[in-house]
């Protein structure tokens, strides 16, 4: 997480909340698992990105069109529809619509950036333990007799 924050802050991003937490929420200890889960993370605050900028536009911010959103954004995500994280679509979309700051769709592509960017660093983080294993096995061989 340290190194996302870095990243972050070279990227001029002051909180890189969302992408601290695409680290904390995708990275396992094999690359496969983390590019799976990265990418239904990815498509989840995608769809709910489109539609909570969507909504936004066409509906004031409260709690009808924020659950309007969750609902209609997990529905698109579903499982059968995308393989998306249907639960981050509607959480996207929730957040998209509470706290867009006047223009929702640049909001809703620096948190679908920001999200990229805690993914890439997670499955950079998951070759870590291979890398070590494989660096240590290598050191192995060279001091065998």
């Amino acid at each position: 997480m340290t190194a996302t924050i870095a990243v972050g802050r070279m990227l001029r991003i002051d909180e890189p909340i969302f992408a601290i937490l695409a680290v904390a929420l995708v990275t396992d200890l094999s690359p496969r698992e983390t590019q799976q889960r990265g990418l239904s993370r990815i498509t989840g605050t995608v769809v709910g990105s489109i539609v909570g900028a969507l909504l936004s536009l066409v509906l004031p911010s409260n709690p009808f069109s924020i659950g309007l959103g969750v609902l209609l954004s997990m529905f698109l995500a579903s499982p059968v529809k995308f393989p998306a994280d249907a639960r981050v679509a509607g959480l996207v979309s929730g957040i998209i619509l509470v706290r867009h700051g006047g223009d929702p769709w640049s909001y809703a592509l620096h948190r679908s950036l920001e999200t990229m960017l805690g993914i890439a660093m997670a499955i950079l983080v998951s070759y870590l333990p291979k890398l070590m294993r494989t660096e240590s096995e290598s050191s192995d061989r060279h001091d065998a007799p």
